[in-house]
């Protein structure tokens, strides 16, 4: 543990200094009045884990936007003559955002891409299957910890 007054790891003691109880080192607790000292610390054994349960696989279609939605984007509105400003008024969004969708430094969200795709009469927006991994639960607790993911 860390003094209180200089930050030093050491054992602490506990002392009072200019009327205030404090946890210090040794160096520290000469200041004041040592009312306690040290405690030999004890460390606890660490705990034995059981093996992780057996996880299952479980597939399940998500929607994703296409992966070249910038190109795709590009020349539908090339198609239909409109430049960027009008296609962007048109749709209800920053002409900024538009430019940043083609040129590829912006995914859309799955509603916008839906939108475009709809205005542009073109397709954005495809059904992907994902796995998810479900972990069966531990007798000790319903919920995963952070040392459960690291373990996958």
């Amino acid at each position: 543990m860390r003094c209180e007054m200089c930050g030093k790891e050491a054992e602490l003691y506990t002392a009072s200094i200019e009327g205030v109880t404090m946890t210090v080192c040794k160096r520290c607790a000469s200041h004041g009045k040592i009312l306690k000292k040290p405690q030999p610390v004890i460390k606890p054994r660490p705990k034995r884990t059981k093996p992780a349960a057996p996880e299952e696989k479980e597939v399940e279609l998500v929607e994703a936007v296409v992966d070249d939605y910038a190109k795709k984007i590009r020349n539908a509105r090339t198609k239909t003559g409109m430049t960027q400003k009008e296609f962007a008024q048109k749709i209800n969004e920053k002409e900024s955002l538009l430019h940043k969708m083609e040129t590829g430094s912006f995914k859309p969200s799955i509603p916008l891409a839906k939108k475009l795709g709809k205005m542009l009469h073109i397709k954005l927006v495809e059904e992907k299957e994902e796995e998810k991994i479900k972990m069966q639960k531990t007798e000790k607790s319903g919920a995963v910890t952070i040392g459960d993911l690291i373990k996958l």
